[in-house]
């Protein structure tokens, strides 16, 4: 359905145009209304067109490669979401669904190039709703930054994988080498002072035969404990190389959306100065 010209004045990034700017504006653009959990669109889809928040609330979501859905951003009123992807003209990235009763402003890439040559200005209202997406998207990084490793694997473990870890802690610490110390002491101070009623006379066989046994056990019990400190520092680089890629994406696509309003804005300025200064330029010499 056509939008009223008036309606136009309750958006903050069109408040500022006259009564033919706003006139021309509503004439191209639509309302569109959204039942609460309506789908606006979904990722994948041709984004054709842009919205911009009137009343109501929405919530823009991605899915990431745990296939865990991401919210992106929950614009109201005044805000964008869409943009982005009808501007490059490529299918959405993201799923925008109306939280509750929303009325939306419909709006296509022709629409927005008319407003621009209107309304240059516009276009910062654009980078700045670009510059707020990018700060989310930096926060977001960081949140995923925040898993820790440690609580990953811990949720993993089975019961032996933690008792094996406990013996690792116990028997590489100085309290096992001091108990360990005593035990060995007194062991061989009764021994000895027995003599010929001692159930292990010197040279202690029979506390060789232990040692050993406790050395053949302990031994493959701390490599099971070894490995598995191995796997939180594999899973601890193959997080943070997860984070960085999707880093390195989100600015590279942030980039690019960057360049595309800059060079639209630089190709709107050009047609402001020569409607207003159209005899401009270089004269020809004699």
């Amino acid at each position: 359905m056509p939008c009223d010209p008036d309606e136009l004045r309750h958006v903050p990034l069109f408040e500022l145009l006259d009564d033919d700017e706003a006139r021309i504006l509503a004439m191209q653009v639509e309302i569109r209304r959204f039942l609460p959990r309506q789908r606006i669109f979904k990722a994948g889809d041709p984004a054709e067109h842009g919205y911009v928040v009137m009343t109501g609330k929405a919530q823009v979501t991605t899915m990431d490669e745990d296939q865990q859905e991401v919210v992106v951003d929950e614009p109201m009123h005044g805000d964008f979401f869409g943009f982005a992807s009808m501007l490059q003209e490529s299918e959405h990235q993201t799923t925008a669904i109306a939280l509750e009763e929303t009325v939306c402003l419909e709006v296509g890439r022709d629409d927005i190039a008319e407003l621009l040559k209107h309304r240059p200005m516009a276009g910062m209202d654009m980078l700045t709703v670009q510059a707020r997406q990018f700060h989310a998207t930096q926060k977001l990084v960081q949140n995923r930054v925040a898993r820790n490793p440690n609580e990953v694997i811990e949720e993993q473990s089975t019961f032996g994988e933690r008792i094996a870890d406990a013996v690792a802690h116990f028997g590489g610490s100085w309290s096992f080498i001091i108990s360990f110390g005593i035990v060995l002491v007194v062991y061989s101070a009764i021994n000895t002072a027995l003599q010929g009623r001692a159930w292990d006379p010197y040279p202690f066989i029979l506390l060789n035969l232990f040692l050993s046994m406790l050395a053949s056990i302990q031994a493959p019990v701390i490599m099971m404990s070894q490995n598995r400190q191995d796997l939180k520092d594999r899973l601890r680089s193959e997080l943070d190389f997860e984070v960085n890629r999707r880093a390195e994406a989100e600015i590279q696509s942030l980039s690019h959306r960057l360049s595309l309003l800059m060079d639209k804005m630089e190709d709107v300025d050009e047609v402001v100065r020569k409607t207003i200064h159209p005899k401009s330029g270089s004269e020809p010499r004699a």
